[in-house]
């Protein structure tokens, strides 16, 4: 690249666990400087927020919009803005800056409704600007080596999905201690209607969506929430089928207690299977029907969709910083190719933008709708 892409962001001031995870992410490969801010919708936080990553005081803002219009003004203004707020604000803050021209890197979900993802993906497509999602888990070498696999026939025809997502941070009722990352997660006015469903669900639901290529035609769904007084769902399964006549099944915890972040995928087809764990992130298992089981390693494995992801040498651990590192790079390798009118590298397509965030809102409505329906099926 030419140069390091101008990166603003909103949100993810002090105390936000992921606007570190973003800043890390954006610095990893040097594609990107952080230079601008509305760090926080509290003047004084947001000015002691960017204090502390050395932002000029004159790019720090207390308004997201007021930073839109000023940056987009602006010869040095930004390339791309990181969003991460809270999921109540997503739209609002994507559209200030799609409106102003500027590409927009957004954190997972797209928005709390589908209508309002359904316009943020209109406007994207009218401005000519990306707007990348970060479904974090699509950034892992080995699941872009499964999603090749699976693309290349290596399976068959597929006939089950089973993905399962699940954490036990949830079990007791930790937003009423304080927990400012329980709060707003469990806050239907902040979260919106789903909380783990939206929260990892749509994660899981990717993440077979991503390696699979498939996307379900109908499903049937039970949302629970185990914890008295919560108010958004704690827990999520659906039977899923697809176009094709396979099969699938999605669980999704947060009460699941003794798990960490347990992302679990298994792919069976008619020739072999894949199965993947998060939480073992540089090994793929690989089983011919028939056939012995071959453990498949980042670093080893031949390919372009891995090559492309991988950073290290075998044996050198890689995991979710980098994966999240993998999104950014894709997104600059697109912003790049296009104010270089250059096509950008074929594999940096494997990134997930506002379709899939349009997808994941899909999902979710499709869900509740399905509990609404005492647990009917319903279609995508």
């Amino acid at each position: 690249m030419n140069r390091r892409l101008r990166l603003g962001m909103v949100g993810g001031g002090q105390g936000a666990f992921i606007g570190a995870v973003h800043r890390l992410a954006a610095r990893l490969d040097d594609c990107y400087e952080l230079v601008a801010g509305a760090l926080s919708s509290d003047p004084a936080r947001a000015a002691a927020s960017a204090s502390d990553l050395r932002l000029d005081p004159a790019r720090s803002y207390g308004d997201y919009r007021e930073m839109a219009r000023a940056e987009a003004a602006r010869d040095d203004g930004i390339d791309v803005v990181a969003i991460v707020t809270p999921n109540h604000l997503h739209a609002a803050v994507a559209t200030a800056f799609l409106e102003a021209g500027i590409h927009v890197i957004c954190d997972k979900p797209l928005a709390i409704s589908l209508a309002e993802g359904e316009a943020m993906a209109a406007l994207a497509r009218r401005k000519q600007r990306l707007f990348a999602l970060t479904y974090t888990y699509s950034g892992y070498p080995m699941v872009r080596h499964a999603r090749e696999l699976v693309a290349n026939g290596e399976l068959g025809d597929l006939r089950y999905i089973q993905v399962e997502y699940l954490q036990d941070w949830l079990a007791e009722p930790v937003e009423s201690t304080g927990n400012k990352q329980a709060g707003w997660r469990t806050d239907p006015a902040l979260a919106g209607p789903a909380g783990c469903l939206g929260d990892i669900g749509t994660h899981a639901y990717h993440l077979a969506c991503f390696v699979t290529g498939l996307t379900p035609s109908e499903l049937a769904a039970e949302t629970h929430t185990f914890v008295p007084g919560r108010q958004v769902d704690d827990h999520v399964q659906a039977m899923l089928r697809y176009p094709n006549g396979a099969r699938g099944l999605l669980v999704a915890s947060q009460i699941a207690s003794g798990e960490e972040n347990a992302l679990n995928l298994r792919v069976h087809g008619t020739r072999a299977s894949l199965r993947f764990s998060q939480e073992s992130p540089n090994e793929l298992w690989f089983t011919p029907q028939g056939g012995e089981t071959t453990r498949l390693t980042r670093g080893r494995v031949e390919g372009a969709a891995a090559a492309h992801a991988t950073r290290v040498p075998a044996g050198h651990p890689e995991g979710y910083l980098e994966a999240f590192a993998q999104l950014y790079r894709d997104a600059a390798l697109q912003i790049t190719a296009q104010q270089t009118n250059t096509p950008p590298p074929s594999e940096s397509l494997a990134l997930t933008t506002v379709d899939d965030g349009v997808a994941g809102l899909r999902f979710i409505d499709a869900v509740l709708a399905s509990q609404a329906g005492g647990n009917a099926w319903i279609k995508l």
